[in-house]
């Protein structure tokens, strides 16, 4: 395995590692956060005391990081790459409008812009990985049909739902689906 592949490899990995231990640092101090009801976003909302520190210091780190392994992996498995760029593009969107209080499907234009974001995340992601299939097979498809479920939730369920379990599947699938599409192809990178 080049030392490509394994950067490859780990950046996927590092990131999700990064966002969850960001995530144990970040709820307590909001006042009422619940991993289980609330969105990510919801810790870095309009007015939050962590409004900054969560889109510079989180949201736009882990955009980065999603970026750089959409740049390791287009010459070689471009619709994984394809899913490293939307994913990045619903961190950096997030970062630039952090969404309103409660996150809530329908509010300010900040808000829908931010929501945009996150449906290129999950949406354009599902469709990657649905594309990323004819490489890679069942376990690509069913993570493709995974997000788009985690996507529908988001947008149908109400606020005191588990919203907050269900994005942080979403997140895990994608990440992991990205790491996976890494180590199945790092032969070619």
């Amino acid at each position: 395995m080049s030392s490509l592949s394994i950067v490859a490899l780990l950046l996927p990995l590092l990131a999700l590692g990064f966002l969850f231990a960001s995530l144990l640092h970040l709820a307590p101090r909001k006042p009422g956060y619940s991993h289980w009801r609330h969105t990510i976003s919801e810790l870095g909302e309009t007015g939050s005391v962590d409004q900054q520190r969560v889109a510079w210091g989180l949201f736009l780190p882990i955009g980065v990081v999603f970026l750089l392994e959409a740049l390791l992996l287009r010459r070689t498995v471009p619709a994984g790459s394809a899913v490293c760029a939307c994913i990045a593009i619903g961190y950096l969107v997030a970062a630039a409008f952090p969404c309103d209080p409660g996150s809530p499907v329908s509010g300010s234009p900040r808000q829908a812009v931010h929501n945009l974001g996150g449906a290129i995340e999950y949406i354009g992601g599902s469709f990657a990985l649905f594309a990323s299939a004819e490489s890679f097979g069942a376990p690509a498809r069913i993570a493709g049909f995974v997000v788009l479920a985690v996507a529908a939730a988001l947008t149908l369920l109400p606020p005191r739902a588990p919203r907050g379990l269900v994005q942080r599947i979403g997140e895990i699938v994608l990440f992991g689906s990205v790491a996976w599409i890494a180590q199945r192809s790092s032969a070619g990178i």
